[in-house]
């Protein structure tokens, strides 16, 4: 019986069937497969159990799950309709639909209102959730009670894996480590190896790739679970107090940029570029409920309540209107949490200086921002209150001719207002490992 096992034995099984990160609930009376267990109050739990794409059902979001139930013979059992329900009126989560159609579940443990019971959760690098439940007084709980250092205030929580170097640690000494090597030529990483790089995007590329991380647009975590972003500074002792940085770059899913086109979009809120000939442009720093005064347009957010800090209409979305309420493009809430809870529940922020002779290169601060517990709705707060904006890089090229568009969206934010976005930020020295 896999209660028998002790704590190591059990974490070498999850590892065998490929666990990269374990986590546990204790269960309350009510949860059960009728009430659905509460996994909190906020929708930091997506950030935590890799999920399908969220969508709206009424008036909830839902996120499957690709989730298998071990038994004690040590199989895997799928359970196909496992899911997390975003609650936003509340808001909270719940997990849902794990015993439907699944082979041998545990049904006498998560079927009635059964006191003393501790779910885990095991999360492997394909997003694959292998589920076990059992009793607290079973002695594979008799000894995670006696585990040290365990972070219970939130929900889940993170249980280690054996004894071994945790990936913070192993973060905070790759990059001490290129801090150490001052000034990197521009480069970047690609699957056929390195080369050289030119723009302005050059500073995050040859981080990445002295990290050893292939450039790409993937919306996943760039280095063992983290996501790095690189930003300029003058000061590496005054690490806040450098420019805005981009959060991330979504494509808009609605209005007259999707429906009809980028083109159509740039001709009929653009402007002439006034240094580059048979261009246009549209660019500019778009704040919430503030008209831009040459695209005409005015960023809202519909079906958010700013001071309850709750989504409203699980339909809501982040639009750009026009004056007369044509909607020029738009962000569904769905594709925002997806976006965030993917790519950024864990982050860090590294500052850098950039010298142009001889050639470009990069070097990077000692002092770094670690950023751990976000929440999409953190993310459309600060949007409210006007801390994130929109700061479009899209423009129209040989518009008279053979017109080719440019394409960039960014969500950005000044990394002095970065801790509005996160549960936890502290900054850490690298000096000092």
């Amino acid at each position: 019986m896999i209660n028998d096992l002790s704590y190591s034995q059990f974490t070498a099984l999850l590892e065998s069937k490929g666990v990269k990160r374990l986590y546990m609930k204790y269960l309350a009376l009510n949860d059960n497969s009728k009430n659905q267990p509460y996994l909190g109050n906020d929708f930091s739990a997506v950030q935590v159990l890799p999920h399908q794409d969220v969508f709206s059902d009424n008036n909830n979001f839902k996120a499957k799950l690709d989730f298998y139930w071990l038994d004690d013979e040590t199989n895997l059992n799928l359970a196909p309709n496992a899911q997390l329900i975003l609650y936003p009126n509340y808001p909270e989560i719940r997990f849902s639909g794990f015993l439907k159609g699944a082979q041998n579940p545990p049904g006498n443990l998560m079927n009635g209102r059964i006191s003393d019971r501790v779910l885990f959760f095991g999360v492997c690098d394909d997003d694959k959730i292998i589920g076990y439940v059992t009793t607290k007084h079973s002695p594979l709980l008799s000894e995670i009670a006696n585990l040290q250092g365990l972070d219970e205030t939130n929900v889940l929580i993170q249980l280690p894996i054996q004894v071994r170097v945790s990936p913070k640690t192993l973060l905070l000494n790759q990059l001490r480590r290129i801090h150490d090597l001052e000034w990197i030529e521009a480069k970047r990483l690609s699957s056929t190896g390195t080369h050289d790089c030119e723009g302005t995007n050059c500073g995050g590329l040859t981080l990445e790739a002295e990290l050893g991380i292939i450039s790409n647009s993937k919306s996943e975590p760039d280095y063992l679970g983290y996501e790095v972003k690189q930003y300029n500074v003058r000061n590496f002792n005054k690490p806040g107090s450098g420019p805005a940085i981009t959060l991330m770059t979504p494509e808009p899913k609605g209005g007259v940029y999707k429906d009809e086109g980028v083109e159509v979009f740039i001709r009929r809120f653009g402007y002439l570029s006034k240094t580059i000939n048979n261009r246009m442009d549209f660019s500019g720093l778009h704040y919430v409920n503030k008209r831009h005064i040459k695209t005409g347009l005015t960023l809202e957010i519909d079906g958010f309540d700013r001071k309850n800090s709750k989504i409203t209409d699980v339909n809501g979305r982040i639009v750009l209107k026009a004056d007369n309420e044509v909607v020029a493009a738009a962000w569904n809430f769905a594709d925002i949490i997806n976006h965030w809870s993917r790519k950024h529940n864990h982050a860090v922020y590294v500052p850098s200086k950039k010298m142009k002779n001889p050639g470009l290169r990069y070097c990077y601060g000692h002092l770094v921002y670690l950023a751990e517990n976000t929440d999409p709705l953190l993310l459309l707060k600060a949007f409210a209150d006007n801390k994130v904006y929109y700061d479009p890089g899209i423009h129209l090229d040989n518009m008279s001719s053979h017109p080719t568009t440019k394409r960039r969206s960014q969500f950005r934010i000044n990394i002095k207002n970065i801790s509005l976005l996160y549960g936890n930020l502290t900054q850490e020295n690298l000096l000092l490992l």
